[in-house]
């Protein structure tokens, strides 16, 4: 039975945070509702008071998207694990998952046994209309999938595409599958606030307030049991907070970056706080203008890639909590280690002072004591900047500006407000910056990401991704290769075209690794994944903690 927003359920959720939704302490019977008999888990974030409630599946502001809880309750027909993209698709809703040679469509057959929480069967209908609905509803297909039909024979649903989606299987597989006989009746979908959602979910909401959020496991999973038989869904007023309420064991799960994350959480309950961060196939990346001095040569780029200390980087900006970035290639290891080509095998990144010296006069320039001169005559300098208060980000640029010294540059740091900081960004008015690539299940994003020209605005037009403006008809070509490619083979010579753009051309200089960053505790539960079986990542906010959720087992 859902909990409306009654001033009891209001009062029980606010105690919820106030008390941390403890899940260690004492023998309270309260905290063993559900269909077993362990603990509550409760799962966190830094993002203060949820103003209102909204359990829209896709809208990106939603309480049920911010929180996570949206993926205890929907689920989706397949989950990828893009920590370990090799691994085999594990099939969910869909009980069989083919695709055709081409990646052009997508066969899915429905599971059978699986109820609806309102009782009603799982039907091949009903994932027809979720992939449907982002057609008539363009506004909810956020991750731009060319869907141009869906059709359904028997228990089998084929959703074809204009364009292949091999570089989208995680982003096609992963969208939620929703109830037809509930959305089709929705007037306006990108405005529903779905007070009382239908999933095929482990778990259903039966309380919400601004602080906290309740789900409890259903008896009539089609999984089976499930360990876990509640779980909160709390927000903190802000990062200190949520660092000590994992600290003290208030928290169980959260997906965020801790300062000192060693001594503040790690150290405080050695044996049993995790912190793990593998990397997928997602950068932190040095954005350039390509179209201006001096970023508009490539020697001065490659000098610059050159001379920066990833290493340094690893262990100061980010405290030692990610893996370091290494390969030449920009991809992250292991996960990129299938797709970085013979060429670059073995390559990795290491400080070469020297080196880009020599690259820089080879290319013209000269110094004036320890001042670098452009083959101009004029001095080289350019600023670097970051929005104030990310303090990772302000960090590394230190750190960048520092490193370019050694071949005689004078970089300056500039930490502007967060709005001007992007808008900036976006219209290209900027000389270096550092931002951060998507990850997806292959390198397509990340190169994509940077040098293609499917993103390209002029200077002043605002553009989602390659900020710098690096315009190469080859890499553009290699990119759209990998796409329209319909064997492994092609794929293979596609992208190590663009992955030898990416290395001597340098669109972007590459800092560091951007791993799924979580914390978690082994107290009560046990299955989770980590660096000896790296099954998924551990983020509660992504559609694959499903997963994670129908693995747990109590501890012993």
């Amino acid at each position: 039975m859902r909990l409306k927003a009654s001033a009891i359920a209001l009062g029980i959720a606010t105690a919820l945070v106030l008390t941390g939704c403890s899940s260690t302490g004492g023998n309270n019977d309260d905290e063993t509702t559900g269909s077993g008999a362990g603990a509550a888990l409760t799962i966190a974030k830094p993002d203060g008071a949820i103003a209102t409630e909204s359990n829209n599946p896709w809208i990106g502001d939603s309480s049920a998207l911010k929180l996570g809880y949206v993926n205890a309750i929907y689920e989706p027909v397949g989950i990828v694990n893009v920590v370990n993209p090799s691994d085999e698709v594990r099939p969910w809703l869909a009980s069989e998952i083919t695709w055709s040679e081409d990646y052009t469509s997508v066969t899915l057959t429905t599971r059978e046994g699986v109820k609806w929480s309102d009782g009603k069967d799982l039907t091949a209908d009903d994932i027809a209309y979720s992939y449907q609905i982002l057609v008539d509803t363009p506004e909810l297909n956020t991750a731009a999938l060319d869907i141009k039909d869906v059709a359904v024979d028997g228990d089998k649903v084929t959703v074809t595409f204009g364009t292949p989606m091999f570089a989208k299987q995680d982003k096609v597989l992963h969208r939620f599958v929703v109830p037809k006989h509930v959305w089709e009746g929705v007037a306006d979908p990108t405005t529903e606030t779905n007070p009382d959602p239908v999933g095929t979910g482990p778990y259903t909401l039966t309380s919400f307030s601004t602080e906290s959020v309740q789900l409890d496991a259903r008896d009539d999973y089609w999984g089976g049991e499930l360990a876990v038989p509640t779980l909160y869904y709390v927000s903190y007023n802000d990062n200190s907070a949520l660092t000590t309420a994992l600290a003290n064991g208030d928290a169980d799960w959260a997906q965020a970056f801790l300062p000192n994350v060693q001594s503040a959480f790690v150290d405080k309950d050695p044996e049993h706080n995790v912190y793990w961060a593998p990397a997928g196939l997602g950068i932190d990346a040095m954005f350039v203008n390509t179209t201006k001095k001096p970023f508009d040569d490539v020697a001065f780029r490659q000098a610059v890639n050159m001379v920066i200390d990833r290493e340094q980087h690893q262990q100061i900006a980010r405290e030692g909590g990610v893996p370091l970035l290494t390969s030449v290639t920009g991809l992250p290891t292991p996960a990129g280690d299938p797709f970085i080509s013979d060429e670059f095998a073995g390559e990795e990144y290491e400080v070469d002072v020297d080196g880009a010296k020599k690259v820089l006069t080879d290319a013209g320039y000269t110094f004036e004591g320890d001042a670098l001169i452009d083959p101009d005559g004029e001095p080289v300098t350019f600023q670097l900047s970051v929005p104030q208060g990310w303090n990772d980000y302000v960090t590394g640029i230190s750190l960048i500006a520092e490193s370019v010294k050694a071949i005689g540059v004078e970089a300056t740091v500039d930490t502007p407000d967060s709005d001007s900081w992007w808008a900036a960004k976006g219209t290209g008015d900027f000389d270096a910056i550092l931002h951060w690539t998507e990850t997806g299940a292959t390198p397509y994003d990340i190169y994509s990401d940077t040098m293609d020209a499917r993103w390209l605005k002029p200077i002043g037009e605002a553009a989602d991704y390659n900020f710098g403006r690096f315009d190469s008809p080859e890499a553009t070509a290699a990119l759209d290769a990998y796409l329209a490619a319909t064997t492994d083979e092609d794929r293979a010579t596609a992208i190590a075209e663009a992955q030898k753009i990416f290395v001597e051309q340098v669109p972007v200089m590459p800092i560091g690794t951007r791993p799924f960053i979580t914390e978690f505790n082994t107290r009560n539960y046990v299955g989770w994944p980590s660096d000896d079986d790296p099954y998924i990542n551990a983020d509660p906010t992504q559609p694959t903690a499903v997963l994670i959720l129908t693995q747990l087992k109590p501890a012993e």
